[in-house]
């Protein structure tokens, strides 16, 4: 679990409590995508958001680049649930033998929300987890079909 944070994400994390009065605990600066991950002190995603997104709008032209936010928990399944929102996710499991994690989606129409586009959303979901909880995710699976 590497939960370092370098001179760069404590200069974004600055930024952003300046402009929107929004604690972040950390930041991920992810070039592949270029973007800002943000992980929020739980109860402070209103503020960080903003009226109608407002405040990530203002961030992404101070830093150019797309800024997202995820809000922490202390519970690993919440904040699993938190990196993936709007998807559902059903359930978390950790296989007992390999130790990936499998994520379990309700609705086969929201694979493709979950894995995003050129699949940043599920980078995003192996970069939080790895850092956070120490865990790798294996697959996502679809637990029930779309009748």
């Amino acid at each position: 679990m590497d939960r370092n944070i370098g001179f760069k994400e404590r200069r974004y994390i600055e930024e952003l409590r300046i402009l929107t009065k929004a604690t972040a605990l950390d930041c991920i600066i992810d070039e592949k995508f270029e973007r800002v991950i943000y992980i929020i002190r739980p109860g402070d995603m209103g503020f960080a958001i903003g009226k109608k997104g407002e405040n990530i709008r203002r961030m992404q032209n101070v830093l150019g680049k797309r800024i997202e936010m995820v809000e922490y928990s202390e519970d690993r399944d919440e904040f699993i649930a938190n990196i993936f929102r709007p998807v559902s996710i059903s359930r978390v499991e950790k296989d007992p033998v390999s130790g990936l994690l499998t994520i379990s989606l309700r609705k086969r129409s929201e694979l493709g929300t979950a894995i995003g586009k050129k699949g940043a959303n599920i980078e995003k979901a192996r970069l939080l987890i790895r850092k956070f909880w120490g865990e790798e995710i294996g697959e996502l699976m679809v637990l029930e079909e779309d009748a």
